[in-house]
């Protein structure tokens, strides 16, 4: 998932500039909708007592992180989780419980040993993690460290020959620590009134997002392979975080490109000074690294979990409401707030749902998704098989009985409100939904759109899908993509609150009359 500070820095896209005219008639003709529109209040409060004061949320967590986490896509850990998973929803009594798998992601990948340590005259222990996809050393590896400046390829020359055996420092130190942000953080009233804002009109944008340089990008992999060649001993690389966290990332999990790379390892920025600033003195520096890393064959369990609680009206059970929320993580820490998070707060929608008794009028369908990390591989991979193939194809039956989506990524803050994602239509409805609520601190809506994780797959294909708006508490600062994305970061009261809401959403999107009105002119996006 992408950072949270997307939630406000969004993305308009450009569809949504050409929304903005007819916007007051939209809100105009929504008007009689928010009047008809009615609130199942009796059920919403069982949901609230089952998901406030009976949860099972914070089990699920434990099961998803501190046993089988990491989930690292197509890894055995994330099958194991997804075995896990399905006897759960078996147990709950949910109907049609399946996988269902996808191509094209590549190699797994799981680390089984990880030691770095500095050795002999200057012994200290490392805090340090394997890029994922990098090589293993088969067994522990001893070197010199060197920094090296490779800034061009007309850089290589100066190295060629010099490095075989020795552990490459690639950047320069840190001159100073970043700023200190870990700071518990919830959106304010005066946020949360300027996200209801409407969004200036924005050009579309064309070509990478700010601040991407393609040419650096392509050059630092040009490196690597390079040093691979010379056959260095490993790559260490400054970790962005401070105070013990250790931002990571998931390399190369091309099979084509994994195999081309030395042993990689992101350090800790303190201690990569360390051993900067000793080697700046002439002081040596001996490294040992043990990484030991399995490579699986491709797309060996790269697939989606899919459960349902089937529809009980004639007329309407052949549609479907959708809840879910990507399955797989990142590897350094446990995948807790990203996003076990997301995940439990859907399973234990459904759970509610079935251990009330509810019966609801249309089929509610969850779905736990595979390779979000990557590109949304596994909700791209279910919009092709079931809505459209491909841009400009037709819509597939499926794309006519479906109501709608809702998708939690954004870690485990409150639900403040609802990401319209350019639907004016539905504003009414959801702010219906969410009077229960209101007094609880979940009460706006935005037209803005979120970026960067499962629900897109829907909206690409025109079909209504949603990202709730989350307080961001310490996500971007601390947990996401880290060694610190844990159980521990996560916060209970707020999950089960969540899983309340979800619930909710879900079933009165089962029960009302009509399914969810979609956007006038469906953007027809490549998947």
């Amino acid at each position: 998932m992408k950072p949270v500070d997307r939630q406000i820095a969004h993305r308009t896209p450009a569809w949504c500039a050409r929304l903005m005219a007819p916007v007051v008639m939209l809100v105009a003709l929504a008007l009689p909708i928010a009047a008809q529109e009615s609130v199942d209040g009796a059920t919403i409060e069982r949901i609230k007592t089952e998901a406030m004061q009976h949860s099972q949320i914070m089990e699920t967590m434990s099961w998803l992180t501190d046993v089988y986490g990491p989930r690292l896509a197509n890894s055995p850990n994330y099958r194991k989780a997804a075995d896990w998973t399905t006897g759960q929803l078996k147990g709950w009594g949910l109907a049609n419980v399946h996988y269902e798998a996808w191509t094209g992601f590549g190699r797994g990948w799981e680390n089984t040993r990880f030691s770095l340590q500095s050795v002999g005259a200057n012994s200290f222990p490392i805090i340090a993690y394997p890029r994922a996809w990098s090589p293993g050393t088969n067994g522990p590896v001893t070197g010199e460290a060197i920094v090296v400046q490779i800034d061009s390829a007309a850089d290589f020359a100066k190295y060629r020959g010099k490095l075989a055996g020795k552990f490459v420092l690639t950047t320069p130190a840190r001159t100073a620590p970043d700023s200190l942000v870990n700071r518990p953080m919830r959106l304010t009233d005066s946020a949360l009134r300027a996200l209801a804002e409407p969004p200036p009109p924005q050009p579309p944008r064309q070509g990478p997002p700010p601040g991407f340089n393609q040419g650096a990008f392509r050059f630092a992999n040009e490196r690597m392979v390079f040093l691979a060649q010379e056959h260095v001993a490993g790559v260490l690389l400054l970790a962005r975080g401070q105070e013990g966290t250790v931002f990571t990332d998931n390399g190369y999990p091309r099979s084509d490109t994994a195999s081309a790379v030395p042993p990689t390892v992101h350090v800790a920025p303190e201690q990569y000074g360390r051993i900067a600033r000793m080697l700046a003195r002439n002081v040596p520096v001996t490294l040992e690294l043990d990484m030991r890393n399995v490579f699986h064959p491709v797309d060996e369990n790269t697939f989606n979990i899919v459960a349902e609680i089937p529809g009980t009206d004639p007329k309407l059970k052949a549609e479907v409401v959708m809840l879910g929320g990507h399955f797989d993580s990142w590897h350094a820490g446990t995948g807790a707030t990203d996003n076990a998070a997301g995940s439990a707060v859907m399973l234990e929608a459904v759970r509610i749902i079935k251990s009330l008794g509810l019966k609801p009028k249309r089929t509610i369908r969850i779905a736990l998704w595979g390779g979000e990390e990557e590109g949304l591989f596994g909700s791209r991979a279910y919009a092709r098989q079931h809505f459209r193939d491909s841009t400009n194809a037709p819509d597939k039956p499926e794309a006519a009985t479906f109501s709608s989506y809702y998708n939690v990524d954004n870690g485990s803050g409150k639900i403040r409100g609802v990401f319209l994602q350019g639907n004016e239509a539905v504003r009414p409805i959801f702010e219906a939904w969410m009077g229960p609520f209101n007094a609880m601190g979940m009460s706006t809506t935005t037209i803005r759109n979120t970026g960067g994780t499962d629900h897109l797959s829907f909206d690409a294909v025109g079909l209504p899908g949603f990202q709730f708006i989350q307080d961001g508490l310490q996500y971007d600062t601390r947990t996401h993509h880290s060694n610190m994305d844990v159980y521990e970061e996560v916060q209970p009261e707020d999950m089960k609150f969540n899983a309340a809401v979800v619930a909710s959403f879900v079933w009165q999107a089962a029960q009302r009359a009509d399914k969810l009105p979609r956007k006038a002119a469906a953007p027809r996006t490549a998947q």
